[in-house]
């Protein structure tokens, strides 16, 4: 396995409206439309940096995996980063091989691009969750 480059860094927010328009009329920046991942339990904006993205996330529905987070950070804060990989089963073969933890049933699910994607353990990875994405 291989990292590729950084797709983006992900913030868990309170409230996504405000954090975009922070990005958006503050810093300057390219923002897009929110979208709803019930999947994934979040409602997702994107601010894209051209090199790479900010993923701001919101808590959707009551079993999101965001609303844990956020009531210890009740202001938010960084959620995870997301690094590309072109064979993500190879990858995820290659990390348990190597004894990392991977999250969930260890089958990629869909993510906002449309691409399989897996989550690490934080405590494999310097206590910060990694999310895997395929290329």
């Amino acid at each position: 396995m291989k990292l590729e480059r950084l797709n983006h860094v992900a913030i868990a927010v309170p409230h996504l409206a405000a954090a975009a328009a922070t990005y958006r009329d503050v810093l300057g920046a390219r923002t897009s439309e929110p979208q709803a991942l019930p999947e994934h339990g979040v409602t997702v904006v994107f601010v894209d940096l051209g090199n790479t993205k900010v993923e701001l996330l919101e808590p959707l529905g009551e079993g999101s995996p965001i609303a844990g987070f956020l009531e210890k950070n009740p202001s938010g804060g960084m959620h995870h980063v997301c690094y590309e990989v072109d064979d993500i089963l190879a990858a995820r073969d290659g990390l348990k091989a190597a004894g990392a933890r991977v999250l969930g049933d260890g089958e990629p699910k869909i993510g906002a691009h449309g691409k399989p994607v897996l989550f690490l353990h934080p405590k494999d990875f310097s206590g910060t969750l990694v999310e895997l994405e395929q290329s």
